[in-house]
């Protein structure tokens, strides 16, 4: 089993940029492939993006395909998602999760079966 740990959500103003990290269990990033969602109000959770578990590619949605960009320190046990030129439609609570390694870079939420806590985004105008 793998443990996961957002940080870094907040209140800002439009247009900054913000960084929010995952920490996840020692190890964990040989073992399960990581991804980072978002569910905004009333909504279903939005895949974001994922990082290849060899670190060497990134797979993003195409709505924050430029703004937005996966990074690992894996000495730290920690990806980042680094999010820039925030919108207010950018307001979401962000997760990242994680699934067996066998779901490649899946899109689906239902194939990664541990979840962090999420952590609260909100962009004002």
């Amino acid at each position: 089993q793998v443990q996961l740990v957002e940080s870094g959500g907040g209140l800002v103003q439009a247009g900054v940029s913000l960084r929010l990290s995952c920490t996840v269990s020692e190890g964990a990033f040989d073992k399960y492939s990581v991804a980072w969602f978002r569910q905004a109000p009333g909504k279903g959770r939005a895949f974001l993006g994922t990082l290849k578990w060899s670190g060497n590619s990134v797979k993003y949605s195409d709505f924050v395909k430029g703004r937005f960009t996966i990074s690992r320190d894996k000495d730290k046990n920690t990806e980042y998602l680094q999010m820039n030129t925030l919108k207010p439609e950018d307001s979401a609570v962000y997760y990242c999760a994680a699934g067996n390694l066998n779901i490649g870079s899946s899109t689906y939420d239902g194939v990664y079966h541990y979840w962090g806590q999420g952590t609260q985004d909100t962009v004002f105008s």
